[in-house]
């Protein structure tokens, strides 16, 4: 069997002056879902968090229920038309060869949200029509960057961001904007980063951290921290006309991806350059010093 291609490395940060947007490209259909050598292990941790901590990364409101349906017909058929060689369907099952897992589809054995979570390393969140904004309605949310599901569900997406710095000024307006009119067909996609000192995937808190940590360093500050960075896509659900957001996580160990003296100062200025709030909303103040210590002397 083919084997699976290897993670790819994002490194969405640049220098200069701090510009907070949406920052959005298209993205061809046959890349809007990642699938990549990390898919063993991400799913093996999906499976373990739906078992063991099921309220805290699954939830769904009355009235996604189109919408979560709709989900699982375009993630299945998405997966057999694209990874053939992984993934085939047998008129109502799906067969997961990377996993050796047989799902039925119709009905499925789980709710149709869940079910999609189960085959992707993407996390997927609905979002639907309201009078006051597009809400947020439904998740399967295994991989959260220090947010809580049930602290968001059932929220205008103003009000999901509302604890992040400027996100009320300059994004709320464009991103309801982009909800109401994305195209069914149309691929959108973003990069979202920041650097913490925990590589676990599922993180449900650890904003606003103060106070320095005195383990991390500028000479170990490469191997104890990581970019973390999110690859977020925006779709259409045609028949429920609802957005499916997708998350994919990707968590690097700094060391490994800040690879050359350019790359290095470019993440020193992108640091260098967030508004205060940002730095304290990240918790970068707890190892900040340490953090641009390294990227000075990689980068020099």
């Amino acid at each position: 069997m083919t084997s699976l291609p290897e993670e790819a490395i994002h490194l969405p940060f640049e220098a200069g002056e701090f510009r907070m947007s949406m920052s959005l490209t298209a993205a061809p259909d046959s890349a809007w879902l990642e699938l990549d050598a990390r898919y063993q292990d991400e799913m093996r941790q999906r499976r373990e968090l739906l078992a063991e901590r099921h309220d805290e990364v699954f939830a769904a409101l009355p009235g996604s229920e189109d919408a979560r349906a709709e989900t699982l017909e375009l993630v299945a058929a998405h997966l057999e038309r694209t990874y053939p060689t992984w993934f085939h369907r047998d008129d109502t099952r799906l067969h997961n060869r990377l996993t050796g897992e047989t799902w039925t589809l119709a009905p499925p054995a789980c709710d149709p949200l869940e079910l999609a979570g189960r085959l992707v390393q993407e996390d997927l969140c609905i979002i639907q029509h309201a009078e006051d904004g597009p809400r947020f309605t439904a998740a399967v949310l295994c991989f959260p960057s220090r947010w809580r599901l049930h602290d968001k569900l059932g929220r205008p997406l103003a009000a999901v961001h509302g604890p992040v710095p400027l996100y009320a000024e300059r994004l709320a307006r464009p991103v309801d904007r982009f909800m109401r009119h994305v195209k069914p067909g149309h691929v959108a996609q973003r990069l979202n980063w920041s650097v913490m000192d925990d590589p676990a995937l599922f993180q449900i808190g650890g904003h606003w951290r103060g106070g320095i940590n005195p383990a991390i360093t500028a000479e170990n500050a490469g191997e104890t921290l990581n970019l973390r960075v999110e690859r977020q896509t925006l779709r259409r659900l045609p028949r429920s006309d609802a957005v499916l957001f997708g998350i994919r996580v990707h968590v690097y160990p700094l060391a490994r991806v800040i690879a050359t003296p350019m790359v290095a100062a470019r993440l020193a200025a992108a640091v260098r350059s967030l508004p205060a709030e940002l730095t304290r909303y990240k918790s970068l103040g707890t190892f900040n010093d340490a953090l641009l210590g390294w990227l000075d002397r990689a980068g020099a």
